[in-house]
């Protein structure tokens, strides 16, 4: 016949299970430290990112643009081109589209296109 017994110097008392010791090593301790600052980053970073936005407010700026009529057989690249002769007409176009709103880059003889201002100067 066998005995069997059961020290209960490393238990938790009156449950019988057995306590473990957290240890934490130097490598460890830089794997922590690393997580805590690349979360820390990460929320700086993501609030430099979104920042303050787009303040509103109840004023109208006041804002004015040229205006260009466009002749009969005239292209939109034809348009860029007289209005900004030294810039890259692909450019001139984009913020012409843009600026008016347009679907596409075709326009119709007697339309009126708004200029940005940097190109009426």
């Amino acid at each position: 016949m066998s005995s069997i017994s059961s020290s209960t110097l490393g238990t938790t008392p009156g449950t019988g299970v057995p306590r473990t010791r957290l240890r934490i090593t130097r490598r460890g301790r830089r794997v922590v430290g690393a997580a805590v600052a690349l979360g820390a980053a990460g929320i700086v970073a993501t609030g430099l990112l979104l920042g303050p936005g787009a303040v509103a407010s109840d004023r109208a700026a006041d804002v004015s643009f040229a205006q260009v009529t466009v002749e009969g057989g005239e292209s939109l690249w034809q348009v860029a081109s007289e209005i900004a002769p030294t810039k890259d007409p692909r450019d001139v176009v984009s913020d012409l589209v843009r600026l008016n709103n347009l679907p596409s880059a075709e326009v119709a003889a007697g339309q009126t296109l708004a200029v940005p201002e940097k190109y009426s100067r």
